[in-house]
């Protein structure tokens, strides 16, 4: 839960660091790829994350909220990777399939797992 914390958080300090530090502090290196690169990279590491604890999926007992948490992070991100693949980068297709795996294949662990 940790790393799905920071990989959440950190975007997020990002975006708010670069709204304020390009408004009132006047840093001109604050680009939007400042806080658009790592609400990409977000939901990559995040699969990744889900993949090595696929068990605490399967099992809701060993990982109480870890599911319910990733899937609605990932919801979160998707929303806004999609509005950066239109205004910002077509890359950010790559988080989208990556959010998108995340939402149907914790549905499809846990019907495995009842089975």
């Amino acid at each position: 839960m940790k790393y799905l914390a920071a990989f959440t958080l950190t975007p997020v300090l990002c975006f708010a660091f670069q709204d304020l530090g390009s408004k009132y502090g006047g840093m001109d290196w604050l680009t939007g790829g400042y806080a658009a690169w790592p609400i990409m990279i977000a939901p990559v590491l995040m699969l990744i994350l889900f993949i090595r604890n696929q068990e605490l999926i399967r099992n809701p007992q060993i990982g109480t909220n870890f599911s319910q948490t990733i899937k609605m992070i990932a919801g979160m991100y998707l929303f806004w990777n999609i509005i950066l693949a239109f205004g910002y980068k077509w890359l950010a297709i790559i988080p989208i399939l990556a959010c998108l795996t995340i939402l149907i294949a914790g549905r499809q662990l846990k019907k495995q797992a009842r089975a």
